[in-house]
């Protein structure tokens, strides 16, 4: 009943939500900021072995243009967990690397409830909340488990630190190099000064794959994230919107 009520609250039909997911997704982006412009290429797996549910997430994002002189080399960002039996994404390794930069990683260790960050500046450990996703994981974490609240309060790591974010959930139709997509909106809240903003689009109708993203990087630049194409794969066996069968 809370299932069809979230349904039907956000306007949305019941087959949206249970629609077989692809074992394979491939997504490409541009990205803009300012006059600046590059592509980011995202790949999700979904896996299943031995009756285990796993997911791999990689993300490949090239400058262009004249920018891509100076900046020859790609951001690569990489997640990987296990899927429980509720459809969460529960990461387990998250790296980022900046070209030939040393890369930060992100190790959870979920039986301890230790969160092991690896960065240039050394490894610490601090305490792994239940909610904690990163930096990657984050935006594909609802493909399996429907929002089913108005506000979203997780902690997310990039690798380098853990900080709580606190989400408001809106719907709005967006225009893509897509086409019309009916989407809900997650708005990061921000509390203090210099807390950088973040804003999330995830279609509806493509099982809530996020097909934008605006961000608040570095030094006030904002960057624009936005779909040009997805394709996918043969479904995903059993693997279905809520919980898994």
């Amino acid at each position: 009943m809370k299932f069809l009520f979230v349904a039907l609250f956000w306007g949305l039909s019941v087959p949206a939500f249970t629609a077989d997911i692809p074992a394979r997704v491939d997504i490409s982006y541009s990205i803009t900021s300012g006059a600046l412009e590059g592509e980011v290429n995202d790949t999700l797996e979904i896996r299943r072995e031995s009756g285990a549910r796993s997911y791999a997430i990689s993300s490949e994002a090239r400058a262009k243009g004249m920018l891509a002189l100076t900046q020859p080399h790609p951001v690569v960002r990489d997640s990987e967990g296990i899927i429980t039996a509720e459809g969460t994404l529960r990461p387990t390794r998250f790296s980022d690397q900046h070209g030939k930069k040393l890369p930060k990683v992100a190790i959870f260790d979920w039986g301890k409830k230790l969160l092991i960050l690896q960065h240039k500046r050394g490894e610490e450990q601090k305490t792994l909340p239940a909610n904690a996703q990163d930096k990657l994981s984050l935006l594909y974490s609802f493909i399996l488990s429907p929002i089913s609240d108005q506000v979203l309060n997780l902690h997310v790591t990039d690798g380098k630190q853990l900080e709580p974010v606190r989400y408001t959930v809106g719907k709005e139709t967006l225009d893509t190099p897509m086409g019309k997509l009916e989407t809900v909106v997650l708005t990061k809240q921000t509390e203090t000064d210099g807390e950088r903003d973040r804003k999330i689009w995830l279609a509806v109708d493509h099982h809530m794959l996020p097909v934008r993203i605006v961000a608040t990087e570095k030094m006030g630049i904002v960057t624009d994230q936005m779909v040009t194409k997805i394709s996918y794969g043969e479904p995903a066996n059993s693997l279905k919107q809520g919980r898994l069968q």
